[in-house]
Parts: C-alpha cells; structure tokens; sequence
C-alpha cells in the first residue's frame, strides 16, 4: 500500500470506525491515525472513563502505526469530571511524545482545565482561538461554524458559500500546506542539505496527496512532526 493510499484509507476510516458522542455514552468522539502516524483523538466529553478510553485508543492506533505524537482535540468539548481531567493529564505526562490540544470558545468545563493542567505542565501545546477559556500557545482563528464541519471530515474540500467559506479564501493556509511544513524545515537543517527520500517525485499515476484543510489542525499535524524530528535527533 502506498504513502497516498494509507491516507486516503484514513478518510474513509473517519466514516467508517469513529465513536459517536451523541449515540453513546463514550467521552472519546473520535480515535484515528492522520499522516500515517499521528494519533488523532477527539474528545465529546469528559466522563469518568475518559483515561481508560484514551489508553485503549491509543494501544489500538499503535498496533499497525509507528505513532509519533498525538493531537487531542478538546474544541466543542466540555464535561464536570474534574477527576478524570486529572488522570486523562497524568497519562499524557507519562506517555511524554509530542502533544497538541486543540482548543476553541466551545471548549468548557473539564475540558478546559484538561487543556490548562497539560499546558501549565509543560506536556502539550495549546492551538486555537485566542478567545476560547485556555489561553492558546499558537493562535489559529477559525469560524465556529466551519470547525463543525471540520470536525465532521478535516480532510473536506472548502465550499465556496457554504458554511466554511471564509476557508477557501484562506491563501495562507493553501500556502502552508501545498509548500514545505515546518517538519521539513527541521528535517533539511538536520541533514545539512542532503536530499530526503522523502523528497522524490511521485511515482506516475499517483492520486494526488489529501490534505487536511482544517487550518488548526493542519497546524497541529505539522508541530507534532517537526517535534518528532527533533526528538528522533536529539535521542
């Protein structure tokens, strides 16, 4: 299965295996793989069992990826169990791989002060609006409306005059994303100008590469890689 194949089979794996919140009684919405090895978890809720569904979630991504870091996505999430908010923190402590939460004006309640505890901490960087409750590290302003569709698919094309509009005209995330990311950056000073294999052409006859049209967590994606390249250099 090729790089490009390995993505698209995420997009569908958003349709097909992500747990629903609003059905179920289950406070992770959403557990898969983007970029073939970060781990993507959205939280609905922060419940009692919160930690042990992370800690399941993750086991299962690890099986058939080399995960590098994770993004937690805490935007439209909220919740009163402060005690679980407190263990879902320890466990990302001791997991110490790279760590992004994503957070937004939705963000309330536990997953709040999941967001704050993390980043006073010291184990994750917080992205997002700079008017949600946890003031962010790197600010990324998006439509509340346009993150609901984000969250539905971040892999989904912009529609010119619907509800994620004011995306398609966003020239510096088109440019952020089509050019070289932050990881490559980081990855070309390491090799001090060799050539990474990465860097090839596409082979004839490839799909062209989906990507994540969702401003911040496209964002996320990018800060986890570059983090994983530094670690992988600097162990």
């Amino acid at each position: 299965m090729t790089r490009y194949s390995c993505i698209l089979s995420t997009v569908l794996f958003l349709a097909s295996a992500s747990l629903r919140a609003d059905t179920t009684n289950m406070a992770l919405a959403k557990a898969f793989v983007l970029e073939t090895n970060v781990a993507y978890l959205l939280v609905g809720e922060v419940g009692s069992n919160l930690a042990g569904e992370i800690q399941a979630a993750q086991k299962a991504l690890a099986i058939t990826n080399q995960i590098v870091g994770t993004v937690l996505d805490l935007r439209f999430a909220d919740g009163d169990d402060l005690a679980s908010a407190k263990t879902a923190a320890e466990l990302f402590a001791a997991k110490k791989l790279p760590l992004a939460i994503l957070v937004n004006g939705e963000t309330r309640g536990a997953a709040a002060a999941l967001a704050t505890t993390l980043r006073d901490a010291r184990d994750g960087l917080v992205l997002g609006d700079a008017a949600a409750p946890v003031a962010p590290d790197i600010a990324v302003t998006v439509k509340i409306a346009d993150e609901k569709v984000y969250l539905k698919n971040p892999y989904a094309a912009p529609s010119p005059g619907g509800t994620n509009a004011s995306a398609a005209t966003n020239n510096n995330l088109a440019t952020f994303i089509d050019h070289t990311t932050e990881a490559d950056l980081v990855r070309e000073k390491i090799k001090d100008g060799e050539q990474d294999e990465d860097s090839q052409p596409a082979h004839p006859g490839e799909p062209p590469k989906p990507y994540i049209h969702d401003p911040v967590l496209a964002r996320a994606v990018d800060l986890i890689k570059a983090l994983a390249v530094l670690r992988q250099t600097h162990g």
